[in-house]
């Protein structure tokens, strides 16, 4: 710029005349620049407007999107509803099957399905060549041979004459499980007396059975052999080893048992208190 000027100078134009020239040329520029920056103003207001428009809806626009929302909700909260009622049905439906089955179905079931298993290890087995026994136990473990171990200890233990009635329920469980019935028998006599082998009110056969001889012999022995057994009977107890040591000797220790054996289901609060050290 400064050469410029020099040159116009040289030339014999003044120094006033060059700035006056040069503003006219700079607003020739700006007048020509104005309208498109006019136009690039007023596109970028429009575009806010449009940015304004869209973030801030009218009350129309807004009301149609809560109704949209509201819809949404209510289309969902319905197949809930539909969901819960499909559920409840076929619980119904479930429900009204378990309580047509016998009471003790779950058990039965799950005894069955647990004889099927048995059986499929022992074909198992018996296609290794092994016994299907020595296979069981190694699959034991000791607390479980334990926990066995006891429950065959208190399976009907003997705990010696309380009553004459236990004694003979005793004896009379005893006696049922020995007997083995005969089917032969049992054929030859529904021939012989028909529907009156089964007796009811209106019955005549009591006392009219006359017993085999095998039978008047099985019960001769078992009558021998309890004869037998009861001559080698002692008083003597098996000493229990998990029993609670209560006493100081042995005759204070029969004193305990009898004690227990009457006055046991009355003191056992008192017992437990004094126990725990909770006794008033």
């Amino acid at each position: 710029m400064a050469a410029a000027v020099s040159a116009l100078s040289s030339l014999g134009v003044p120094e006033a005349d060059v700035g006056v020239r040069r503003g006219r040329d700079r607003v020739g520029r700006g007048s020509r620049l104005l309208p498109g920056l006019l136009a690039e103003c007023g596109s970028l207001q429009s575009e806010e407007e449009e940015e304004e428009e869209q973030a801030e809806p009218g009350p129309a626009a807004a009301a149609e999107q809560r109704r949209e929302e509201r819809l949404r909700r209510f289309r969902e909260l319905h197949m809930k509803r539909y969901e819960a009622c499909k559920l409840n049905s076929q619980e119904v439906v479930e429900e009204d099957k378990r309580l047509k089955l016998p009471p003790n179905w779950e058990a039965k079931k799950a005894r069955l399905e647990w004889e099927l298993q048995v059986q499929e290890k022992k074909k198992e087995c018996a296609a290794r060549g092994e016994d299907y026994e020595r296979v069981k136990l190694l699959e034991v473990s000791a607390e479980d041979a334990e926990r066995w171990e006891r429950k065959k200890k208190k399976k009907n233990p003997d705990l010696g004459f309380s009553d004459y009635a236990a004694a003979q329920l005793r004896q009379y469980q005893r006696l049922t499980r020995q007997i083995k019935p005969d089917l032969e028998q049992y054929e030859k006599l529904k021939e012989q007396h028909g529907e009156a082998l089964y007796p009811t009110s209106d019955s005549l056969l009591h006392g009219t059975h006359v017993p085999s001889k095998e039978g008047v012999d099985r019960m001769v022995a078992d009558l021998e052999k309890q004869i037998e057994k009861r001559e080698k009977y002692s008083r003597r107890r098996p000493y229990n080893d998990d029993a609670d040591i209560d006493y100081i000797n042995e005759r204070n220790a029969k004193f305990n048992q009898k004690a227990e054996r009457f006055y046991g289901k009355y003191t056992a609060e008192i017992k437990q208190n004094l126990e725990r050290g909770t006794a008033v």
